[in-house]
């Protein structure tokens, strides 16, 4: 007979290696094969990837729990194994987690839970209902919950994946990451970042290619800056009237990896009229003559959120033709509403406040749902907000979007007032 109704292992794993207790997959994985391992019968997993590191995760067996916490900034890793009865056996599973995590050293204490010479029968004992049934390890099917988080200090965005992370590559620039997520599809992850969702992506790239290009009187050329997950091309190449479209991916990883497991985004990269070029944006629109591109879009995350940019818009406005417009994100007013208030006054330094317009879309996939894009045309005299009703009518009857239309143009540019506050 047991000592105790239950053994309790609290453990500490020091000098893991980073990187797997920084992946929430990993970490979940090695919790499983640990409770196997132990003989536990398990019920139910639940893991989070926070932003910008750290696992947290149980696991709820038969016989109790396993949890761990992780602090990827220190190489330290917090464990907690109880088991009740003589089944399962914790050493097992932290001596399996131990290895796992490629720890040099840890440390740990044993208690035993519900000690038999201090247990008495109650008062009185919990009535019964029903017919006694045995439940047979076979018998019980476990389930995963298994989380991405992205978050700030005050706020996050957390979805629900499959558990398998379907590909993770660190390239020179970046840490790159698929997930398979139950309500928004796949994701695009950028150093923890959404990037994109396939449920709700064409939000976001329709609006970032089709309101500057009918704003322009008849744009031609085109450059994107960023946009490896081919989203922005996919969108542009509908535009019968381009006859030339520059991409400038400084991460060949990124086109690669959107090809293979985003194709639906990757497509636009297939046509004749998209030259790729695998090279820092900066970079390349120094080498570029004046007056050269009718649209410049800028698909990362804007220069200028943390005070600089303004070299790169002086070269923007440089070698945009005279009529030219650039566009670019411009982040979150709910989410980080210093950046999104710095990285606007960058572009109006350059573009002049009159010329510089902020528009705005709703989508679930970014943190607080709503996100921003910057809009600035060299021309003071093009109207932003009124596109040609006829051409945008004509063009979504032949190409069905999702979420752009004429009204929703229009009105993409009319601004709460606490967003208005937060612009010069």
């Amino acid at each position: 007979m047991m000592p105790a109704l239950g053994r309790h292992i609290i453990a500490e794993l020091y000098h893991c290696e980073v990187e797997k207790i920084d992946d929430v997959t990993f970490v979940e994985k090695a919790m499983l094969e640990a409770a196997e391992l132990a003989g536990a019968t398990v019920i139910n997993s639940t893991f989070h990837h926070f932003s910008p590191f750290g696992v947290s995760g149980v696991i709820v067996i038969q016989e109790s729990h396993f949890s761990i916490h992780c602090w990827p900034e220190y190489a330290y890793a917090s464990i907690d194994i109880y088991t009740c009865g003589d089944s399962v056996n914790p050493w097992v599973a932290y001596e399996h987690l131990k290895k796992a995590f490629g720890a040099s050293h840890g440390s740990t204490m044993e208690l035993n839970r519900g000690q038999n010479n201090l247990l008495s029968t109650g008062k009185k004992s919990p009535e019964f209902h029903g017919e006694k049934q045995t439940i047979k390890k076979e018998s019980i099917k476990s389930t995963r919950n298994i989380w991405f988080t992205q978050r700030n200090e005050d706020l996050a965005l957390s979805l629900r994946h499959t558990g398998e992370r379907l590909c993770m590559e660190k390239s020179p620039f970046q840490k790159i990451e698929v997930y398979d997520t139950n309500a928004m599809g796949r994701i695009l992850v950028l150093d923890g970042k959404i990037v994109c969702a396939e449920r709700d992506e064409r939000a976001y790239h329709e609006m970032i290619a089709h309101v500057p290009l009918f704003v322009h009187p008849g744009p031609q050329r085109v450059l994107v800056i960023g946009g490896g997950d081919g989203g922005v091309c996919r969108e542009l190449i509908r535009h019968e009237g381009l006859v030339h479209i520059d991409v400038v991916e400084i991460d060949e990883k990124v086109i690669e990896i959107s090809k293979k497991y985003l194709p639906g985004l990757a497509a636009g990269f297939d046509d004749k009229r998209v030259h790729i070029t695998i090279e820092d944006g900066f970079e390349f629109m120094k080498q570029t003559p004046a007056n050269t591109f009718d649209i410049v879009i800028i698909d990362s995350e804007l220069p200028g959120m943390d005070g600089s940019g303004s070299e790169l818009y002086r070269h923007i406005s440089r070698i945009l033709k005279e009529d030219g417009i650039l566009v670019a994100q411009g982040g979150s007013p709910r989410f980080d509403s210093e950046a999104f208030g710095r990285s606007f006054r960058g572009v109006s330094e350059v573009f002049g406040t009159a010329a510089t317009h902020c528009y705005l879309l709703y989508l679930s996939s970014y943190p607080s749902g709503m996100w921003s894009f910057t809009l600035a045309p060299k021309n003071e005299s093009l109207r932003p907000g009124a596109p040609d009703k006829l051409m945008v009518e004509e063009f979504c009857r032949k190409n069905q979007p999702e979420y752009y239309s004429y009204d929703v143009h229009k009105a993409s540019f009319v601004l709460p007032s606490f967003v208005q506050r937060l612009l010069p």
